[in-house]
């Protein structure tokens, strides 16, 4: 299969883990800040899809997060609910859970604010100019769209695992060895099934979700693809 030169991306220990396809094999790479990853993963791609929100909402919840909720049904706690943007600059969790609850009347938990740097490095990032394209993508959702169903074990178990590279193999993707410690197994995957996806939206076969994406005062369209 000929593949659109993409990128995947997912969050890990040692910073953020990108996969590539485009080429004769996928290529992995890990840096310490998105945009040496990506300057990494060399010109000429036509999408970077990112495991990470991007278009963070001023008041209440992002719609994107409900509806793939939706599709996943039982897996739907992978899916963490988008803080406002004044919590997510808050020096503090309590702070910034004061500041949520007056805009949303709800919390957040501890694993929810454990993402803020990297949140905020993207979002710095991408509000700074990038010149290829940028998408969203929640590598759960994107594995239950490849399969037609989510799947039913854990990303972390040795099933799961198994799972999904079956699945990314069946799909014509080759997952590479995982490079170096700093780097999970699950991460990997993750980067490969977002690279996945942004290879569908660079061929218009991505469905966004909402389909007409909101946008917020950062003026960045927000929506999950997959």
């Amino acid at each position: 299969m000929t593949w659109p030169a993409v990128l995947g991306v997912d969050g890990c220990r040692g910073g953020w883990v990108g996969v590539r396809l485009g080429g004769p094999v996928p290529i992995v790479y890990v840096a310490p800040t998105i945009a040496e990853l990506v300057e990494a993963a060399g010109p000429g791609l036509e999408c970077v899809g990112i495991d990470m929100p991007i278009g963070l909402p001023d008041d209440g919840p992002r719609a994107a997060e409900g509806l793939v909720r939706v599709l996943l049904g039982r897996r739907r706690s992978t899916v963490f609910s988008t803080l406002v943007r004044e919590a997510y600059a808050a020096p503090s969790y309590a702070e910034g859970q004061l500041v949520q609850r007056a805009a949303t009347g709800t919390g957040f938990s501890q694993q929810s604010w454990g993402l803020r740097h990297k949140i905020l490095e993207v979002d710095s990032w991408v509000r700074g100019g990038v010149p290829v394209r940028v998408v969203e993508v929640h590598p759960e959702t994107s594995f239950a769209v490849l399969l037609g169903a989510p799947v039913a074990e854990g990303k972390k178990s040795p099933e799961g695992q198994q799972a999904r590279r079956t699945a990314l193999r069946d799909a014509g993707i080759e997952p590479p060895e995982r490079p170096r410690r700093g780097v999970g197994e699950d991460d990997l995957l993750d980067a490969c099934v977002v690279a996945w996806t942004a290879a569908r939206v660079a061929r218009g076969e991505a469905r966004s979700h909402p389909e007409v994406p909101e946008t917020f005062s950062d003026g960045w369209p927000a929506a999950i693809w997959a």
